[in-house]
C-alpha cells in the first residue's frame, strides 16, 4: 500500500513539474477529468499555489477587459472573465462567513474592480502590494463601483468553473 502511495505522489510531482516547465503531454486536449485522482484538499498549500492546470494553460493571455466593461455598462452578472490589472489598493480581509482576501484592481481601460478571493478554499496571495500586477480568471458580478471578481479558486463541489489568480508568476487557486 505504501508503495502505491509513493508512486502516486511521484506521479503528481512529475505532472506538476511538467506543467511548470510547459510540457504539454496531451497537446492542450487534456481535460480536468483526466487529471490525477488527488483532491486539492490532499495537496499541501505550496502545491496548490503553483498548480498549473491545463485549464490555466488554455486561458493564457486572454484579455476580457472589453467584456468586463460591457457587463458593467449593461449591469450584467455571472460573466466568466479573464484579464489583468494593477493593484490600486489592498483592503482588509473579509472575515465574516467565508474568509476573502480583498483588493482593488485597475484594468487597462481605467475601470476598477474589487477582487474577493476566497482564502478558505485557496491560498492567499502573499506580499501583495499597491502597484503589483495580478492576472485573474473568475466570475464578474455587477456593482455600481465597477464590479466584483470572485470564484478565483477551485470549486470543491465541481458545480462552477474553476478560477485562479496569478501574481509574480505563481498561480493561486
Amino acid at each position: 500500500m505504501a508503495n502505491k502511495t509513493n508512486i502516486g505522489i511521484g506521479a503528481v510531482i512529475a505532472l506538476l513539474a511538467a506543467a511548470y516547465f510547459g510540457i504539454d503531454l496531451q497537446h492542450n486536449k487534456m481535460e480536468q477529468s483526466a487529471s490525477p485522482h488527488v483532491s486539492e484538499e490532499q495537496l499541501p498549500a505550496e502545491v496548490k499555489v503553483q498548480h498549473d492546470s491545463a485549464q490555466i494553460q488554455q486561458h493564457q493571455r486572454q484579455d476580457d477587459t472589453a467584456k468586463i466593461a460591457q457587463a458593467f455598462a449593461q449591469q450584467q452578472s455571472n460573466v466568466q472573465v479573464q484579464a489583468s490589472g494593477q493593484v490600486k489598493a489592498v483592503l482588509r480581509d473579509d472575515t465574516e462567513g467565508s474568509k476573502h482576501q480583498k483588493f482593488i484592481l485597475k484594468l487597462s481601460n481605467g475601470q476598477t474592480v474589487l477582487v474577493a478571493h476566497n482564502i478558505d478554499l485557496s491560498p492567499r496571495i502573499q506580499n501583495l502590494q499597491k502597484g503589483d500586477m495580478v492576472e485573474f480568471y473568475g466570475e464578474y458580478e455587477y456593482s455600481g463601483q465597477g464590479g466584483v471578481i470572485h470564484w478565483t479558486h477551485l470549486d470543491p463541489n465541481k458545480r462552477h468553473e474553476d478560477g485562479w489568480l496569478k501574481h509574480d508568476g505563481k498561480i493561486y487557486q
